[in-house]
């Protein structure tokens, strides 16, 4: 049986934007919470931002240590073992955290809902970044010269050139 080689695709804008979005909005409302928490103490925003930090870490982390396994990338079993330990003390640590707060449950959702959007927009976004990086390495490397346009010569791809690349007219095209 023949190996296949996995060629990476590049996600499109419109996952790229609602990834960012989804990070973006996730973190920020939680960050609102927190700043808007009149009843809360310093120490236990302290504690519930750091929960944030950790559980972000923590799922970047994985989904690296998973992505380095798909593509035989070695990682030991102990880095993934953390990782995985990780990802699941945050989550835990803010459900202790929101299940002794004294606070409405409303309150208690909004914190787990903004956690967990945080946490797939990190994800997400990672996976987009290394997506990216994925794929402009086999562009890069299948396809040095790459034309820029449909019909462009290398001279037109150059950085600076001021000159109309000349091509072969088309059919029923003005020129």
């Amino acid at each position: 049986m023949a190996e296949s080689k996995h060629v990476p695709q590049r996600p499109t804008g419109a996952f790229i934007g609602a990834s960012w979005c989804a990070l973006i909005i996730g973190v920020s409302s939680y960050l609102v919470g927190l700043w808007n928490a009149t009843s809360m103490e310093l120490n236990e925003k302290g504690y519930y931002f750091t929960i944030l930090l950790f559980g972000l870490f923590a799922v970047i982390s994985i989904q690296k240590t998973i992505r380095d396994r798909a593509e035989d990338i070695p990682v030991t079993n102990i880095y993934y073992g953390v990782a995985w330990f990780s990802v699941v003390a945050s989550i835990s640590l803010l459900v202790i955290g929101l299940w002794n707060a004294d606070m409405l449950l409303s309150e208690k959702g909004f914190y787990g809902l903004a956690m967990l959007m945080s946490l797939f927009g990190a994800i997400t976004v990672q996976k987009n970044v290394r997506d990216m990086a994925a794929f402009a390495e086999v562009e890069k490397t299948e396809n040095p010269k790459r034309k820029l346009f449909s019909g462009q010569d290398d001279s037109a791809a150059t950085l600076g050139s001021n000159t109309r690349a000349t091509s072969t007219p088309i059919p029923g095209r003005p020129e």
